[in-house]
């Protein structure tokens, strides 16, 4: 097992709890990394030392790498070379749930390049709503590996291209592809890799199986259409599911108002048709129970997170935005907008930004790449350039007037200034807070 996060954790623990033979390596070695070692009776390798590497190579059968493991890691170009199996979690967990005594449960699977976690989300509460015991797991707080020991029913699989990267059997009841920008670029050689590994969701389909894709995106359609899985669409206004009229339409009739929804962005209505074409189609849920969910759900903290209203100002906090991709999908929800961008950039263009320069009032740039956004908006709006969170705050403050947007999308990780994007957002939200104190304003 090489990579020794949340997700290498579990496959460790998971293989030696099945009796296999385990030997754990990581880039960085820590006391936590050795004190698993031995709780767990394997070897652990420094895999800095590239003698280390080389020898544990020449022992092996299998590499396990962990999802945040570029594809372009020496250690992964050597395993490669060397002809040796590499797996993902996604691989090994769905080869042991295959082994299940009982026989293995019903997997529903989301990628796309944004909105998987919603979906996931939304599936999951949709099954639920089904009667079915559901867990969203996989790049979630909860590896699917790591929830094949629970009573779950029925798993909602958030697919990233990381896990989807290195599997030769991994399949699902039924799956959507949502969407497709660059991306993850620092981690993929290039689009066509990236590209490559989202199609292989879709790889291992079996008569039976559906395969969800976009009714607009031909690239999308064509890989669905490739495969042996039934074909079902999804878009805002057409497909097999889709919105008209005010409300969420299925092949199965109409699904429910989307006044009803608990929250109704554009997004979010095309993350709802596509959770429900899941759902519905692997036969697992009916119709009402994709409405009783909807009617219900709360999305998961960072995507566009209402914050708090000061002096008229609606403040949003969208951290998980990292790519160009995603905080479009945030702009378009707004008009008269301080755009709060920036981070450290994963080698995408970030000039799609400004596609919507209607909407975008002033931009506040933070982060290691902060010259790049003000590139981005050059003869665009007003940019300033901010030291911290506290300072973008500040500034956001000052540029926005009442019955304006303030949105922190900052389509760039957080690896700059701090450890994750949920340490942004909650950074954001704090200072953001502070100066509703200093304004004596009660929240909202």
């Amino acid at each position: 097992m090489f990579g020794l996060g949340v997700a290498g954790m579990a496959v460790a623990q998971e293989l030696h709890e099945r009796g296999l033979t385990v030997l754990l390596a990581d880039d960085n070695a820590t006391e936590q990394h050795q004190a698993l070692a031995r709780s767990l009776h394997c070897e652990f390798v420094d895999a800095s030392d590239a003698t280390a590497v080389a020898n544990i190579l020449q022992r092996i059968t299998r590499l396990a790498p962990a999802p945040g493991i570029s594809e372009n890691h020496h250690v992964v170009c050597a395993a490669r070379q060397m002809g040796l199996t590499i797996s993902s979690e996604l691989e090994l967990a769905y080869n042991f749930e295959e082994l299940r005594n009982g026989g293995p449960r019903p997997i529903l699977g989301i990628t796309g390049t944004d909105g998987k976690t919603t979906t996931t989300l939304m599936t999951a509460a949709m099954l639920y709503a089904a009667g079915h015991k559901s867990m969203a797991v996989g790049n979630t707080e909860t590896p699917l590996i790591a929830a094949l020991g629970t009573d779950a029913q029925v798993f909602a699989v958030e697919c990233s291209s990381f896990r989807l990267a290195n599997i030769e059997n991994f399949r699902t009841r039924a799956s959507v592809w949502l969407n497709l920008a660059p991306d993850h670029l620092d981690w993929h050689t290039d689009m066509r890799s990236y590209a490559s590994a989202k199609a292989q969701l879709w790889a291992h389909t079996r008569a039976g199986d559906v395969a969800v894709a976009p009714v607009d995106d031909a690239q999308i359609l064509h890989v669905a259409h490739e495969s042996t899985a039934r074909t079902v669409t999804f878009g805002a206004t057409h497909g097999d599911y889709h919105a008209q009229d005010g409300r969420l339409n299925s092949p199965h009739g109409s699904i429910m108002n989307i006044a009803d929804m608990k929250r109704a962005m554009p997004h979010d209505i095309t993350n709802a048709l596509a959770a429900a074409a899941i759902s519905i189609e692997s036969g697992l849920v009916e119709p009402s129970h994709v409405a009783r969910a909807l009617s219900e759900f709360e999305n998961a903290p960072h995507r566009i997170e209402f914050v708090k209203t000061i002096d008229g100002v609606r403040w949003f906090n969208d951290s998980k935005a990292t790519s160009p991709h995603a905080a479009s999908v945030a702009i378009k929800s707004f008009d008269n907008i301080v755009l709060i961008a920036g981070g450290r950039n994963k080698g995408l263009d970030l000039s799609l930004l400004a596609d919507q320069p209607q909407r975008i009032k002033a931009v506040v740039a933070i982060g290691d790449d902060a010259n790049e956004i003000e590139k981005a908006f050059t003869d665009v709006c007003r940019v300033v350039h901010a030291t911290s969170m506290k300072d973008a705050v500040a500034h956001a403050h000052e540029l926005a007037l009442s019955g304006d947007v303030v949105l922190l999308s900052p389509a760039c990780t957080s690896y700059d200034w701090y450890n994750n994007y949920m340490e942004r957002g909650n950074d954001f939200m704090h200072c953001v807070r502070e100066i509703a104190k200093l304004n004596r304003q009660p929240g909202n």
